[in-house]
């Protein structure tokens, strides 16, 4: 008997802009055949392939390249990793494909910004620090997420949206002062604002996993086509390497 459909209009609401509500407009909502659905255990291999694929790349990179192409690097693989990220987004269909060149790419991002901060930065351990943090948050999250004590109501995703969106706006502006010449403070000062900011900014980025978490259980529950797997892995893995990143900013600035 065939499955019912859903609705992609509340149920799949989320700040991350990989998972965006409406991404699923336009797809046949009924799914029959067992096997050809989403489920959780699906997304769930999914993301650990991914970032199995990331850690390789990440490893790879720190290995293999010298410290002076770094920067030259991580420009190269921003530029790549956003050109797929739009691609998986706006065709998730072709997220099996896509989110595992994704992974290998931001890998190599990763990968030469990590070596930037134990090496360039003078910050040794950093790097394993950040890791067992991301880590740390994700498993905490996860077990909020799954106990029910964080549900993801309609007015959390409210709130961490706006709170997703006023980031980007601040990193936006920020760059392109910074491209004039002027910088914006607080965003790498280890002044007790700039250490506020980014525990902030850290919280924000751990708040998102509920609603990513949320979005896989709700697709599975509602019968979305088997590729929303490595879709919702895709938009998972796109979280964790923000609060990486982040997580990393904020141990650089307790260091100083």
């Amino acid at each position: 008997m065939a499955r019912r459909g859903f609705d992609s209009r509340g149920m799949f609401r989320t700040s991350n802009p990989a998972l965006r509500g409406d991404m699923l407009r336009g797809l046949d909502g009924t799914f029959a055949a067992p096997g050809t659905t989403m489920t959780v255990e699906g997304a769930v291999n999914k993301t650990g392939a991914l970032l199995l694929l990331l850690l390789l790349s990440a490893g790879s990179t720190w290995v293999l390249v010298d410290p002076p192409a770094s920067f030259g690097l991580m420009l190269g693989a921003i530029l790549v990793g956003f050109v797929i990220a739009l691609v998986t987004i706006f065709r998730p269909q072709v997220s099996p494909w896509t989110a595992p060149l994704y992974a290998l790419v931001e890998g190599v991002f990763l990968g030469a910004i990590s070596e930037v901060y134990e090496t360039r930065f003078g910050q040794p351990g950093i790097v394993l620090q950040a890791v067992g943090a991301t880590v740390a948050v994700f498993a905490v999250m996860l077990v909020l997420y799954r106990a029910r004590i964080i549900r993801a109501t309609a007015r959390f995703r409210a709130i961490v949206l706006t709170a997703t969106i006023g980031i980007g706006v601040f990193y936006l502006v920020s760059i392109v002062l910074s491209l004039f010449g002027a910088r914006v403070p607080f965003i790498n000062d280890a002044s007790p604002i700039g250490i506020l900011l980014s525990v902030v900014i850290c919280g924000v980025a751990a708040l998102n996993l509920v609603l990513d978490f949320d979005f896989i259980e709700r697709g599975a529950q509602a019968g979305a086509p088997k590729f929303m797997e490595w879709y919702g892995a895709f938009g998972l893995l796109v979280t964790l390497v923000w609060l990486y990143l982040e997580l990393l900013r904020l141990l650089s600035k307790l260091r100083r």
